[in-house]
């Protein structure tokens, strides 16, 4: 009885082994084989395919440690003189490449070189040149130049102002000049009716207070004062200022 309950254990086990599901290889398609934890392998060993330090790069020269480093011989260097050679190759061969294309050899820039000839700068003026300069002119040359300037000088003398046509109408540079007293004080009596209203409405029609003064004297003023520009009797219109003329003859 009891060895028919082993062998009835033992096949429950493995009936449920065979169902379990496989557990993948964490090292499968890295490359390593066996042992995942075992030491790494020698340089120059081949791990699918591709060994891990090229042995054309490997010097048997052993290393020795510089000033202010640690170490000691046995230490692989590596050659980088091939490396060296085909980039002084290429360099040789864009340098040729460039000369055959353009026809002009590239400017090396050294502080020792030359500076390079300006081409196509004919607009650039050569006159603080001494050397170019003293090639296309002499003395006499001046001398002939200023000769020639000197007959093409011309003076003319001042003529008088034109004057002005008596109907021309009011002059208020004239009328600011002949006057003195500042704006704002009283010189001629105004009456009427609404005169502040009317001030507003009728200087509102001008563009300027130049224009104002304007109709103004054509209307009688200052001392007549129809439209009631001139509301508080200084003889300016619509809050126009003869200070600005008066300072400019000052000035």
């Amino acid at each position: 009885m009891r060895a028919f309950a082993s062998h009835a254990v033992a096949g429950s086990l493995l009936v449920m082994a065979a169902c379990s599901p496989q557990v993948p290889d964490s090292a499968a398609g890295v490359g390593i084989d066996g042992d995942p934890f075992a030491p790494p392998p020698a340089v120059g060993t081949t791990i699918n395919g591709d060994p891990l330090v090229p042995p054309a790069r490997v010097s048997s020269t052993p290393y020795e440690a510089g000033a202010g480093q640690t170490g000691g011989g046995g230490v692989a260097a590596v050659d980088t003189s091939d490396s060296d050679a085909d980039l002084a190759r290429e360099t040789a061969a864009a340098l040729a490449a460039s000369r055959a294309n353009s026809g002009v050899a590239p400017l090396e820039a050294s502080p020792a070189n030359p500076a390079p000839p300006l081409a196509g700068n004919a607009g650039i003026s050569d006159e603080n040149d001494f050397e170019a300069v003293a090639a296309r002119q002499t003395i006499e040359s001046d001398a002939a130049r200023l000769e020639r300037q000197r007959a093409q000088y011309r003076l003319v003398q001042p003529t008088s102002l034109p004057e002005r046509d008596a109907d021309t109408g009011p002059n208020i540079v004239r009328y600011a000049l002949r006057t003195s007293n500042p704006k704002g004080v009283r010189v001629y009596s105004r009456s009427g009716l609404n005169l502040a209203a009317r001030h507003e409405r009728n200087c509102a029609a001008f563009a300027s207070p130049d224009q104002a003064q304007i109709a103004f004297l054509e209307g009688g003023g200052p001392k007549r004062d129809r439209q009631a520009l001139d509301p508080d009797g200084d003889g300016y219109a619509c809050d126009w200022d003869p200070a600005p003329y008066r300072q400019a003859v000052q000035n």
